[in-house]
């Protein structure tokens, strides 16, 4: 099945000092690059955030209001997306594989998305995939500062459980620590 991809990664990263976290280095390589190897079968794979050198061939963009949270940021990668389904992902996934994406993509169906479900049974909203035009649909009038639990929760999910470590993410030194 062919499917875009959108990496969000224009956070401020409050909790680690607004250091560029997709740009931090987990196992060798930046957490960015993490996302862009589950992506590789994705045409085309967009990153939502400022440019950064050394990652291929993506297509760069921003919202309209840098800083104004997910939802924008999601709004402004689906203008450039013309497959009809898309895989959403953050760009601080120390967990995230290419047979996470594979597993989410097998479990879409007719379904408007398919959600990673981490081991606490929290839906990761950054960890999946959707049927673009039903996201398209679901973005409000109003997408800076809207909530994307709230956006994207009234669709029709599949829930997809994690295998261990898929959802882990940078958020915080304690979590830096763990995986350096």
């Amino acid at each position: 099945m062919a499917y875009a991809g959108i990496v969000l990664a224009g956070g401020a990263a409050r909790r680690l000092s607004g250091v560029d976290k997709p740009a931090l280095p987990v196992g060798g390589k930046p957490l960015l690059a993490r996302a862009l190897a589950a992506l590789a079968d994705a045409s085309p794979v967009i990153v939502v955030g400022p440019e950064r050198p050394g990652f291929g061939d993506v297509v760069w963009t921003r919202e309209a209001s840098p800083g104004t949270g997910p939802v924008a940021a999601l709004a402004a990668g689906l203008e450039l997306v013309h497959a009809e389904i898309v895989v959403l992902l953050a760009g601080d996934l120390a967990g995230v594989r290419k047979s996470t994406v594979d597993r989410l993509v097998a479990a879409l169906g007719s379904s408007a998305g398919a959600v990673l479900v981490d081991a606490s049974g929290e839906r990761q909203w950054l960890l999946g995939v959707w049927q673009a035009d039903a996201l398209r649909a679901a973005l409000p009038e109003q997408v800076e500062n809207a909530s994307l639990r709230r956006t994207l929760g009234g669709l029709e999910i599949v829930d997809v459980p994690e295998e261990p470590g898929e959802s882990d993410d940078i958020d915080t030194p304690e979590d830096l620590d763990r995986f350096s």
